[in-house]
């Protein structure tokens, strides 16, 4: 048989195990679980959806009529139609009650005066030095405006914003009025506590010259647990038997995607209709967007769908068998934005792309919400907040809860957990693994919430749900897989310190034991993390804990193949014994004939062969492995320059990792579970999606 082939779309899922069998009889095994390539074929599987505003073609994306089960409604063709794209956000905006009742020339008033005292802090007539200072004393002056005056904090932003030439003039309009940021960052300043580690925090979010980064709060973690470490705790042991698991991650649908249009823009979203090449002249396009995507670009629905195909015959789950689980590591919105964005958008991405996995996946399928998720991107407020601010994020929760529940992926009673928890739940699946899912918004540096009360890392209650959830699976002797979005450490460019410092003591308190692996996403890269003991002060073989799995994403933003990943899983010990990971040159999609095929997805690599370590063949890829694999790479330098360009999912656009430095970093980040420890390694290293930066 040959390792790759191409057949009819009608005939692909059924063929597909013949042929293996065949390959079989004949000694033509291959290591690997399916087909080495399969080429998708040509056209957009249209019965996927039942209507169509614009049907698919072979030079255009399609505009499905999405009906949402949930709401009961199809979201109208102007929400997603690319020559019409919003740029204001109209979605409801809440603000902290004030605590004055005051006129509107009195609340006119009181912001002239506020901003021209900020002004003049910032031009440094105000008496005050040091950028430090005159953050802290303009966001007191911002704090006293949002609790007096809360809703005209926005425009105050915006105006303030423009007077200190802190961004362009469109800019400050797209960050700081009502619907994007505005209205969030009136509550954050009313409910902060600006003098102290809060104002710290904020300044430095806004920009690395105000303020210094703080640094991590020492936190007494035994609090948290209601007991101690069981003295000796085994995990489960293995059943000899072994399911594949499905990890896909990163999916970020563009319904907006326009072939032909500016696949290079020098700014934004590439491959819109509102996006040009500044370089070229009267609008001219430099490189027209593929069909099928392109490497500045978020995934166009045929692109999308093409992934989802080639996951049957390339990992030998077919015709009528399924996956034991799939896990959904988050983020499935296009990168607009924040004026593009809205509920409706984020709801009609969530109903799509979950309706498409229900097509292409057989078995249940366990997601998690990334920072994208949402609207305003990356934000969730903690519960704790005052009155009905507290519930203000709750129509996504209840949404995605209801979707899953009407997947069939979870039942009534975890999807009610689910929209209690910020979308977070913890279910026992059909194989007697307990999967515990987490909202990372809420250690995201990003989701500007966390700026209050910075000393308290689980404000938002998170870590509360998830050691009552490990507690009681140890009590049973249960064994653990824990979901994310946003990874808790490798280089710490993306989490906050305190929360992911206590979520690295919870797992250093339940693992092995309990705690099999850790599954993220967020960087679209393939990478690893390993969970050391004593919060990673010892990194032995003999300290590794846990792994934290980060999978590569399936749109190709940005410089990156588009990729997915499978793993086999024991299922007594539910560790893992193997992994596999496939991808599609995103660079052959602009030469690529779409009348007569789709895109080629390759088979990548084995991890275990990948990264040969003298391991034994009846041992899990553990935390163990993992260390053993960087304890490798110190002396074996081809090793490293493998796990890079995997990193990238073999991309042209992939910078090499050939000097010291570049290799002393990626072993320091597979070592870094937690922000505070990937801080401490040599930065400029952690992504491939550009030139590496270190600094000077």
């Amino acid at each position: 048989m040959p390792s790759s082939f191409r057949i009819s779309r009608s005939m692909a899922f059924l063929a597909t195990p013949s042929l293996l069998l065949a390959a079989l009889v004949n000694g033509q095994q291959s290591p690997i679980p399916g087909l080495s390539s399969y080429v998708v074929p040509a056209g957009f599987p249209s019965s996927i959806f039942s209507s169509y505003y614009v049907a698919p073609a072979p030079t255009q994306e399609p505009q499905p009529a999405i009906f949402d089960p949930v709401l009961n409604l199809t979201y109208p063709f102007n929400l997603t139609n690319p020559k019409t794209i919003p740029t204001a956000d109209n979605d409801p905006v809440f603000y902290p009650p004030a605590v004055a009742n005051v006129s509107n020339a009195t609340a006119a008033a009181f912001v002239n005066t506020a901003i021209a005292q900020i002004v003049e802090i910032v031009a440094g007539s105000g008496g005050i030095s040091g950028n430090c200072s005159k953050c802290i004393a303009a966001l007191n002056i911002g704090k006293l405006a949002a609790q007096v005056v809360p809703q005209s904090v926005p425009a105050a932003l915006v105006a303030l914003c423009q007077a200190t030439k802190f961004a362009s003039n469109s800019s400050c309009v797209n960050t700081y009025s009502a619907g994007s940021y505005g209205a969030i960052w009136t509550q954050i300043l009313a409910l902060a506590d600006v003098s102290g580690q809060d104002g710290l925090y904020i300044c430095n979010s806004l920009s690395s010259t105000f303020c210094p980064a703080p640094t991590t709060t020492p936190y007494n973690s035994t609090s948290q647990f209601p007991k101690p470490k069981p003295a000796n705790a085994t995990a489960p042991a293995t059943s000899g038997q072994r399911v594949k698991v499905l990890h896909l991650s990163d999916f970020h649908l563009d319904p907006r995607y326009y072939a032909s249009s500016e696949a290079n823009c020098s700014s934004s979203l590439c491959c819109r209709t509102n996006v040009v090449n500044s370089a070229e002249p009267n609008g001219s396009i430099s490189l027209p967007a593929p069909l099928y995507g392109a490497y500045k670009c978020d995934t166009p629905y045929d692109l999308g769908t093409a992934a989802l195909e080639a996951i049957a015959p390339l990992t030998g789950v077919t015709g009528n068998d399924s996956f034991a689980w799939t896990v959904y590591t988050g983020d499935l919105v296009s990168h607009d934005s924040q004026n593009q964005l809205s509920r409706a958008y984020v709801e009609y991405t969530e109903t799509s792309v979950y309706s498409m996995f229900k097509d292409f996946i057989n078995g249940p399928v366990f997601p998690v919400l990334g920072n994208h998720d949402t609207n305003p991107e990356a934000i969730d407020g903690p519960h704790s907040l005052p009155g009905p601010l507290g519930q203000q994020f709750s129509w996504n929760y209840d949404h995605v809860s209801s979707l899953w529940q009407n997947n069939g992926w979870i039942d009534a009673a975890t999807a009610n957990e689910a929209k209690l928890n910020y979308a977070a739940y913890s279910i026992k699946n059909q194989y007697g693994l307990r999967i515990i899912t987490l909202n990372t918004d809420f250690w995201y540096k990003s989701n500007y919430f966390n700026f209050i009360n910075t000393t308290d890392p689980n404000t938002s209650g998170l870590f509360t749900f998830l050691v009552q959830e490990l507690q009681a699976a140890e009590d049973a002797g249960e064994r653990v897989w824990i979901l994310g979005h946003v990874l808790s450490g490798w280089d710490g460019s993306n989490p906050l310190d305190n929360p992911t410092d206590l979520f690295y003591q919870i797992v250093d308190r339940y693992s092995p034991h309990v705690i099999a692996n850790i599954f993220f996403g967020h960087t679209h890269e393939d990478q690893v993390m390993i969970f050391y003991a004593n919060n990673g002060t010892v990194q032995n073989s003999s300290t590794a804990l846990t792994s934290g799995w980060i999978c590569p994403s399936v749109t190709p933003l940005t410089n990156l193949n588009s990729g997915f990943r499978m793993y086999e899983v024991d299922t007594g010990s539910f560790d893992i014994y193997e992994a596999y990971t496939w991808y599609a040159d995103v660079n052959s999609f602009e030469t690529l004939n779409t009348t007569t095929s789709g895109p080629t997805f390759k088979f990548e690599y084995s991890t275990r062969e990948a990264y040969p370590v003298g391991w034994p063949a009846d041992a899990p890829l553990n935390a163990t492995y993992w260390h053993a694999v960087t304890e490798a790479m110190e002396t074996n330098r081809t090793l490293i320059e493998t796990f890079n360009t995997f990193q990238g999912k073999s991309s042209v656009k992939t910078p090499n990792c050939t000097n010291d430095a570049c290799a002393a970093a990626k072993i320091c980040y597979m070592r870094s579970g937690s922000a505070p420890l990937g801080r401490q390694c040599p930065q400029g290293y952690g992504s491939v999606q550009s030139a590496f930066d270190p600094p000077a």
